[in-house]
């Protein structure tokens, strides 16, 4: 796929309504400077620094094992729960270093929410899915969790699929709806931020498009940090991309201007599909 093509990607999205933001002089979210990271003694990340803007897409791109996922985990601590890891270089949401003694594990993971590669719905209702997050946070009133649950599902593009079948086990739900589900239960905590790990990796092309249709709804009130291996996906709903490779990041910027006129050979070699 040459530059040529994403561009008409880009000029399609446009007509559509669904241009990438303008995200010069946006807020930032995230200011990531100077990050390393190791498990043990193997070093997976060296010396990145990005700008994660609020209320943007933001894709991080790369071949398989270059460090995207163990990065995008970082914006949470949940590489935190691996042990061994560590690091070093900050990573700043909303002006506070998140590996500061003051900042509580808890409140950051429901802030910053996520959502896994491989669809992982709790053996439990539609219903109780979705209000699992509020019921650990103390809200048990029925009407209270009722509306929670009403509006997640609607957010996240599910509720007339699943409307009369809340009490149903949410493992009888189709892949794209059990990853749609996912997306309603990380809403259910209000996070800010949300972090999708290949998201619709292992959906058919119909659920796939639901997912991006719902990444580009949600990203008016969150901020959206995805990893993909699909180029085009990347190039149809992020603001902004990011290309890692080996533990590096090679290139960032918006997205219209790295599909269309990448400044690192590397990156242009990527995109084009010479490597990877």
């Amino acid at each position: 796929m040459s530059t040529l093509s994403y561009s008409a990607i880009i000029s399609e999205r446009t007509m559509n309504g669904r241009e990438p933001s303008n995200v010069p002089g946006v807020k930032a979210k995230f200011r990531v400077s100077n990050l390393a990271f190791w498990y043990g003694t193997k070093q997976a990340l060296w010396d990145m620094s990005l700008t994660i803007p609020e209320c943007s897409v933001v894709a991080l791109i790369g071949p398989s094992g270059c460090g995207k996922s163990t990065f995008l985990r970082s914006l949470n601590r949940m590489n935190d729960l691996i042990e061994g890891t560590h690091h070093t270089g900050d990573i700043i949401l909303d002006g506070v270093d998140i590996y500061s003694r003051t900042v509580n594990l808890v409140d950051l993971r429901r802030r910053v929410g996520m959502v896994f590669q491989k669809s992982n719905p709790f053996p439990k209702s539609v219903f109780e899915n979705v209000v699992y997050g509020p019921r650990v946070a103390g809200i048990n009133n029925r009407a209270r969790l009722t509306e929670i649950c009403e509006r997640c599902l609607r957010r996240a593009a599910l509720w007339d699929e699943v409307k009369d079948r809340l009490d149903d086990s949410a493992l009888n739900l189709s892949g794209g709806q059990a990853q749609r589900l996912c997306i309603a239960r990380a809403l259910a905590t209000d996070p800010e931020v949300l972090l999708l790990d290949e998201p619709a990796s292992a959906l058919d092309p119909a659920s796939t498009a639901r997912i991006e249709d719902l990444i580009f709804e949600l990203k008016r009130d969150y901020t959206i940090v995805i990893v993909t291996h699909n180029m085009q996906q990347a190039a149809r709903v992020s603001d902004v991309t990011a290309f890692f490779f080996q533990g590096r990041l090679i290139e960032a910027g918006p997205t219209d201007f790295l599909y269309t006129r990448p400044q690192v050979k590397q990156t242009e070699d990527y995109i084009t599909g010479r490597f990877g």
